[in-house]
């Protein structure tokens, strides 16, 4: 059974992120099932899912809650349009997420996935300052994002991207932004006053830049980002599709400034990494900027087929339950002390050039190599022999475990991470250790609230 599934995937499927040419040679394994916080290959094989099945899964696979929750509402009704109609996960979900957002975020807006999620955010953005009154507001036109930031694959989302790996081609689809570096407030101050007037949003991930490979912005950034942003009447997007349930060590990572953006977008974590569900919250100011007469057209022309499925929406409430009752985020606070013992060990190793991380979103970078070795897809093939998927940015190798995850599975998951860099270095050079090529951090995390 195995080798047919292997063949129909390489005759029939395309994956993402993937040169498609080394996968038709690879024999990855074949998921059957998965347990707390394992996934089960069909040859019976358990792995660790050091990755949280790309970076969503939050409470371990196969939640009783999760399971019952979802169970329940396909009794009821599996999927149905907000066009028009509503119902009452969408609404009790909305209402959660609204008591839990940082402060004025009262207002919601269902999608399928992170990259939509940014993408409202964008035009809502835009929508908000073009129906305002006055040529003033009409020329908010333009963004500030962030260099190496990644909000999703839409063109919009990729308009304000700044990786050129993944966004380069595309360039003369975009509309484009001001990019300025992640800490350097003296350049966003600079860009805001020769520009700001023309800004209609800023947008960044807080605290981390995940696919950029896990960058820590420094401390205090984020606030000055927001202060800098009110100064210059310019929006405020943080995208917590990543970062957000939990990642940072607070449920959302710009809790840990103080920091109520404009628009939150979330999606990942959401359902616990359970069903497609993408939310973009922004206040009532934002909102009444869109109402008017029918004739007037402020509406926001947007939606999706599957905007506020029930079926997500209700593991979405059962996923927030399990924060409440499970304790997730407090409990999570000593794991991630343990983890970073753990990857000081690793830090420490001669093959490893720097640690980054902030709570559950670490980056192990390996320094530069010659991008023909491959040498973090090697380690995650070495990680994978030795019981536990985990996933490369470049040469950069990211752990980002389930929430769930216990002790000693974190603790396993490190020593497996180091193995298997240890192995995979001696794979592509040979017996002797590359030297390391940059210095050695790692950020702690603030001790985060209790749900």
């Amino acid at each position: 059974m195995t080798g047919q599934i292997r063949q129909l995937d390489q005759r029939h499927l395309w994956h993402p992120f993937t040169q498609q040419r080394d996968w038709e040679d690879s024999e990855a394994p074949v998921i059957e099932r998965a347990e707390g916080t394992d996934l089960v290959a069909s040859d019976g094989r358990r792995y660790i899912d050091g990755v949280s099945s790309l970076w969503c899964n939050v409470h371990g696979h196969h939640h009783p809650g999760i399971d019952a929750a979802v169970r329940e509402q396909l009794d009821r009704v599996a999927h149905t349009t907000m066009l028009g109609l509503t119902h009452a996960p969408a609404t009790q979900l909305a209402e959660r997420l609204a008591g839990i957002a940082p402060p004025g975020l009262e207002r919601v807006f269902y999608s399928d996935s992170g990259s939509t999620a940014t993408e409202i955010a964008i035009k809502m953005a835009f929508q908000y300052f073009q129906q305002q009154p006055g040529e003033e507001a009409r020329r908010r036109t333009s963004f500030v994002s962030l260099r190496d930031g990644y909000h999703g694959d839409t063109l919009g989302a990729v308009s304000v991207g700044g990786i050129d790996l993944f966004h380069g081609a595309y360039g003369p689809l975009l509309f484009g932004a001001r990019q300025v570096t992640a800490g350097d407030v003296g350049e966003l101050e600079a860009v805001l006053a020769e520009h700001g007037a023309e800004v209609a949003a800023m947008i960044v991930e807080p605290l981390v830049q995940g696919a950029a490979g896990i960058r820590v912005q420094p401390p205090g950034y984020l606030r000055a980002v927001r202060e800098l942003c009110d100064r210059h009447g310019v929006l405020l997007i943080c995208d917590e599709v990543a970062t957000g349930f939990g990642r940072t060590g607070t449920m959302f990572a710009c809790e840990q400034e103080r920091v109520a953006p404009d628009f939150l977008c979330l999606g990942k974590g959401l359902t616990g990494g359970y069903l497609p569900l993408a939310a973009t919250l922004t206040t009532e100011r934002v909102y009444e900027g869109f109402l008017g007469e029918h004739e007037e057209f402020r509406t926001f022309f947007h939606g999706h087929t599957f905007t506020g499925n029930p079926l997500a929406c209700a593991a979405g409430i059962a996923s927030l339950e399990a924060f409440e009752r499970e304790q997730t985020l407090l409990r999570l606070q000593p794991k991630i002390r343990l983890l970073g013992e753990r990857l000081g060990e690793i830090a420490a190793m001669p093959e490893v050039a720097e640690v980054r991380g902030r709570g559950f979103m670490v980056g192990i970078d390996l320094g530069e190599h010659d991008p023909a070795l491959r040498l973090g897809h090697r380690v995650t093939l070495e990680a994978r022999e030795r019981g536990a998927i985990i996933r490369p940015l470049g040469d950069t190798v990211v752990l980002m475990p389930p929430l769930a995850i216990s002790k000693s599975e974190l603790a396993r998951l490190a020593s497996i991470t180091a193995e298997a860099i240890a192995a995979a270095q001696t794979s592509a050079y040979g017996a002797a250790p590359r030297l390391k090529a940059a210095a050695r951090t790692l950020e702690s995390v603030p001790a985060a609230k209790a749900a």
